[in-house]
C-alpha cells in the first residue's frame, strides 16, 4: 500500500511511519524540516513542504491509497492549526482524487459514553474547560471533514502516553470507550493503520482507548 503521512515529525506521525514501513508499505513522510525527521528505512520518501499550501502538497498525495494525518495543536496557543492544516490537506487530496483520509482528533470531541462513571464525567468537564480552544479547533476540523468528499475517519484518543505498542485497545465507532482514560501514541498509530481498510470507520469519528 502507498500512504502519505502528515505530521510525520510528531509522536503519532513518527509511529505511523515506522509501523507502516515495518509492514512493508511505501510511505511518503511530509515534513517542514527534514533535519527534525530521523526515521529511515526501505520504502520511505521524505517530502519537504509547507502544509499550508495545498498546491505544494499535491505531489505528496498523488496516486496514494491513503493519507494519514497527525497534525494538530500541541498546546492552547496553537489552537486553530488543526482545522487550517487539515483544510490544506483536504484541498490536495480532493484535487488528486485520493479518497481515504484518516486524522487524529481527541476523545472530548466525541459523545460521552453511556453510563459513564461520575469521576470520568467530572474529569471530562475539567479537561474541556482547560483546553476549550484546542477542542473547538478539532471540532472545526471535523466539520471540514464532514463537508468534504473524502472517505475520512477521525480517530479520537483520550490522554496520550509514550508507552510501547500493545496492539490491544478498544474502539467505538461513533462514540468513545467507557472509562477510556489513556492510550499510547504507538497504539493510536496502530489503530489508524488498521482502520484504513475498515469500511465501518468511513465518515465516522472513532474513539480509541485502553
Amino acid at each position: 500500500m502507498r500512504i502519505t503521512v502528515f505530521g510525520a515529525t510528531g509522536g503519532i506521525g513518527q509511529e505511523i511511519v515506522q509501523q507502516a514501513l515495518a509492514s512493508g508499505h511505501q510511505v511518503t513522510a511530509v515534513v517542514r524540516d527534514p533535519a527534525r525527521f530521523t526515521v529511515t528505512g526501505a520504502g520511505l520518501e521524505v517530502f519537504r513542504a509547507d502544509v499550508r499550501d495545498p498546491e505544494a502538497l499535491r505531489p505528496a498525495v498523488a496516486g496514494r491509497d491513503a493519507v494519514l494525518s497527525g497534525l494538530g495543536a500541541r498546546r492552547r496557543a496553537d489552537a486553530g492549526i488543526a482545522a487550517e492544516l487539515t483544510r490544506s490537506v483536504l484541498g490536495a487530496v480532493e484535487a488528486e482524487d485520493v479518497r481515504r483520509l484518516l486524522v487524529v482528533s481527541a476523545a472530548p470531541v466525541g459523545p460521552e459514553p453511556e453510563r459513564s462513571p461520575l469521576v470520568d464525567r467530572a474529569m471530562l468537564g475539567v479537561i474541556n474547560s482547560l483546553l476549550k480552544p484546542v477542542y473547538d479547533d478539532l471540532r472545526a476540523m471535523e466539520g471540514e471533514l464532514a463537508a468534504s468528499a473524502a472517505d475520512w475517519t477521525s480517530v479520537r484518543p483520550p490522554k496520550l502516553t509514550n508507552k510501547p505498542l500493545t496492539g490491544t485497545y478498544r474502539t467505538v465507532v461513533g462514540g468513545n470507550p467507557r472509562s477510556g482514560r489513556s492510550i499510547s501514541r504507538a497504539d493510536v498509530a496502530h489503530a489508524m493503520l488498521a482502520m484504513i481498510d475498515d469500511p465501518a470507520t468511513v465518515k465516522q469519528g472513532v474513539g480509541v482507548a485502553y
